[in-house]
């Protein structure tokens, strides 16, 4: 018989890890913003920091958000295992002989 499935080694619900995604691709978005507002602001080395930061950003954040979480808790998981099916070749002979077919007048 088959070990039961742990209550602890269920995944996020697909709604649970859509809102972590969407917190972590706001942040960084809130990152981006904060980024373009000082590259008008400041002047010399950090300008440009700044201007890579917000052209950069989004290509991470995509990167970020839609990356798979720690891979521990899904190599925890157990692994469903599917008995074997075994047919025997007596399977396979017929019971009936030749004359009890339908007969042909």
């Amino acid at each position: 018989m088959a070990k039961a499935q742990s209550l602890t080694s269920i995944e996020q619900s697909p709604e649970d890890e859509r809102k972590s995604r969407m917190l972590k691709y706001l942040i960084a978005m809130t990152i981006r913003v904060i980024c373009i507002v000082l590259a008008m602001v400041v002047q010399g080395w950090f300008m440009w920091v700044c201007f890579a930061g917000a052209i950069f950003l989004p290509y991470f954040a995509v990167v970020i958000a839609n990356g798979v979480g720690s891979g521990s808790s899904r190599d925890s998981a157990p692994k469903a295992v599917a008995p074997t099916l075994v047919i025997d070749a007596s399977s396979f002979t017929s019971s009936t002989s030749p004359s009890d077919g339908p007969r042909a007048n």
